[in-house]
């Protein structure tokens, strides 16, 4: 069996699902439970669901709607959005989900993760870095949605993040987010190297041999994606779909 997963990602705005592009114009996808209902039903790997207002907003996750969903999973679910607290992790914990996910409090408090890590385990920690790619290719960290600039280098934010106890890094390319032209395979390589834990890339994917491209190039250990898994069609109909083993094992790995 490959372990290579390759891993729907949802983005969570109010009570719906949206897809947007370098994390901007969001696209309304539909109902969500109806959306995690058919992701399970076409037995995705594991599905990672991001509220992408709770931080900017300032508020928690919401926990009501977050275990309805939870229950409507049946396989590996990860959260992340607003996580400020353990308390909230375990509320989330509690309600169904195998793993949390860190961003701009991973940033602003590392101790978190270190908890975390020590008290649910390091499987179910996994600190997302969102990265946009500056003038003379630098690479810079953002956080807040992608809003606040950090000064600080993806690889340095990678290895803090393993070292404070993350089991798993999720590495987003702000610039190919929604883009469907491929992985940022540099960045996601250089990373991949610089961390003893598996990374997930996300943003890029527009086709199935994108998959194979971002393991062997960029030496992922897993691809998340958003928009090949919900749109179709040049006029991007939306559309939830996702691949049969075969054609996974033929185009992906």
């Amino acid at each position: 069996m490959n372990t290579q997963r390759i891993i729907p990602c949802l983005l969570l705005r109010n009570s719906g699902f949206v897809k947007t592009r370098r994390f901007v114009d969001p696209v309304y996808l539909g109902d969500c439970f109806n959306t995690v209902r058919l992701f399970s039903e076409k037995e995705a790997d594991e599905l990672v669901i991001l509220d992408i207002t709770a931080t900017p907003a300032g508020r928690p996750p919401n926990f009501d709607l977050l275990k309805q969903l939870a229950g409507e999973c049946f396989m590996p679910v990860a959260y992340g959005g607003g996580i400020k607290s353990m308390d909230e992790m375990r509320r989330l914990f509690k309600a169904g989900f195998e793993k949390v996910v860190l961003n701009t409090e991973a940033n602003r408090n590392p101790k978190l993760v270190e908890e975390a890590a020590r008290e649910f385990g390091s499987q179910s920690v996994i600190v997302s870095i969102d990265v946009r790619r500056k003038v003379f290719g630098r690479y810079e960290v953002f956080v807040n949605g992608g809003r606040q600039a950090t000064g600080f280098d993806p690889l340095a934010a990678a290895k803090r993040a393993s070292d404070s106890g993350a089991g798993e890094v999720l590495l987003t390319s702000i610039d190919r987010d929604g883009l469907m032209e491929g992985y940022d395979l540099e960045i996601t390589r250089r990373v991949a190297d610089a961390i003893p834990v598996p990374l997930v890339a996300c943003g890029g994917a527009g086709r199935l041999s994108h998959f194979r491209e971002v393991f062997h190039d960029g030496r992922a250990s897993a691809a998340a994606a958003g928009s090949l898994f919900v749109f179709v069609g040049k006029h991007r109909a939306v559309l939830i779909t996702y691949p049969s083993q075969s054609d996974l094992a033929r185009e992906a790995y």
